[in-house]
């Protein structure tokens, strides 16, 4: 799949490097007054291997980093992202610097419906920090998520560096 030199020296569980890793990709995101700059990462559970990688404005269109994750692996393997369930392995991880979005202001499907289509494949969902206020009020993925039964979980320790990250080109309040 995808041969990264980052992803032989991040070992299986050793969640805040993979968090760090997204943070990484976050910064390649331009910024924006309009949207968050966001890094994730999709590994099988298993194997630790890494399947895709993405930031948000990476791809074509209002592209979200999760969405280009999810369009990375269709392309590679020839199926549309509606039937990514086919084709994923059956423990996949999912790391993203920020709570992914539960709606999308461009019309855009969003981020949490995007991995609710994949079925139960995506076991965990990995957050730096939870979507900040300023778009979209009320995030309801973590419920949403639960609810599917997949895993919730906050990884604290970037929380600052990822809301600077995040909202590089924002206007500062003062």
């Amino acid at each position: 799949m995808l041969k990264d030199a980052l992803q032989n020296d991040i070992e299986a569980e050793d969640h805040l490097s993979y968090i760090k890793f997204a943070l990484s990709l976050a910064t390649k995101s331009p910024p924006k007054p309009t949207n968050y700059r966001v890094g994730a990462v999709v590994v099988n559970a298993a194997t630790n291997e890494i399947l895709a990688t993405g930031y948000t404005l990476e791809l074509p269109g209002n592209t979200h980093a999760e969405q280009c994750c999810f369009e990375k692996i269709s392309e590679r393997n020839s199926v549309p992202a509606s039937r990514l369930d086919e084709i994923l392995p059956n423990e996949v991880i999912l790391y993203t610097t920020v709570e992914p979005c539960s709606q999308r202001l461009s019309g855009n499907m969003p981020c949490v419906d995007r991995i609710l289509a994949i079925g139960n494949k995506i076991k965990t969902v990995y957050v730096g920090v939870y979507e900040p206020e300023k778009f979209v009020s009320g995030n309801s993925s973590k419920q949403k998520l639960k609810d599917a039964g997949i895993g919730f979980i906050h990884v604290t320790g970037l929380e600052k560096e990822i809301i600077e990250v995040a909202t590089a080109g924002h206007e500062k309040s003062t």
